[in-house]
């Protein structure tokens, strides 16, 4: 068990300071609470404007990389600031001056895949698991709602949103989710940074990012900012929202009221 005053997440820069590795480091959930957003959002800030960075890569200590987010965080009374915490390392993760590379295994589930969305690069193991089990405590996932019709079209982001269920890695590659399956996606995204980033100009592959990515930027930080307002001002206020959270966190059934 790592010690509660530890950092959750491992910095280190690596490839002569071309490649910043960021590694969730809480296993074996690796929970995206408001200490691993908070670490991950410092990171990203203080390493981000180096001239020479040339990519991201997020991974994850254990044999998974998230569980996902702190249900407990999600609660009447603290959920609005948790939301707007990891909303705002999405944003610093989809507006990246540099790609970002993101290796998983296990489960990638909730907050941890809409963590994992917001980069440019998947690449899993062959046993992970991929989804969005929001709805299923009778909320909806903003971030993803987000993200991934971008990344995999509207129907196939629906399929997840709306049913909450896992997808295998097979299926996260045929949907476009996933650029790659390895047996050692570490290994499988470093390749590809030294293969592919690592000897091209950094000032040129940054405005490469800035001119792929302009309107992508833009459509996901807009609709985040509608998705969290309803998000914080119709969703918290049913009763089956509240009811979903208090009892997972009470581990008993759920009673719905559809209201």
């Amino acid at each position: 068990m790592s010690n509660a005053t530890e950092s959750p997440l491992k910095v280190s820069l690596e490839r002569d300071g071309k490649l910043l590795r960021l590694t969730l480091a809480r296993p074996k959930a690796n929970i995206v609470d408001a200490a691993m957003i908070g670490a991950l959002r410092a990171a990203l800030t203080e390493h981000l404007p180096k001239p020479n960075l040339r990519a991201v890569l997020l991974s994850a200590e254990g044999p998974h990389f998230s569980f996902g987010a702190s249900v407990d965080e999600h609660m009447p009374g603290c959920f609005a600031q948790m939301l707007n915490q990891l909303h705002a390392l999405v944003r610093q993760l989809v507006e990246s001056p540099v790609p970002v590379l993101v290796a998983v295994r296990g489960q990638c589930l909730g907050g941890g895949l809409e963590v994992a969305a917001a980069g440019n690069f998947l690449f899993a193991a062959p046993g992970a698991m991929f989804g969005q089990p929001e709805i299923k405590l009778a909320v909806f996932a903003p971030a993803a709602s987000c993200l991934l019709p971008e990344r995999i079209g509207q129907a196939q982001a629906e399929d997840l949103l709306f049913s909450g269920r896992s997808i295998s890695a097979d299926e996260a590659l045929r949907i476009g989710l996933l650029t790659a399956i390895a047996e050692d996606p570490d290994q499988a995204a470093l390749d590809y940074f030294d293969q592919h980033l690592a000897t091209v100009s950094a000032s040129t592959l940054r405005l490469a990012v800035r001119a792929a990515r302009a309107k992508v930027v833009q459509r996901i930080s807009k609709k985040i900012d509608f998705v969290e307002k309803m998000y914080v001002e119709e969703l918290m206020s049913t009763h089956d929202a509240v009811e979903g959270l208090t009892a997972f966190t009470e581990k008993r059934p759920a009673q719905w009221q559809d209201r």
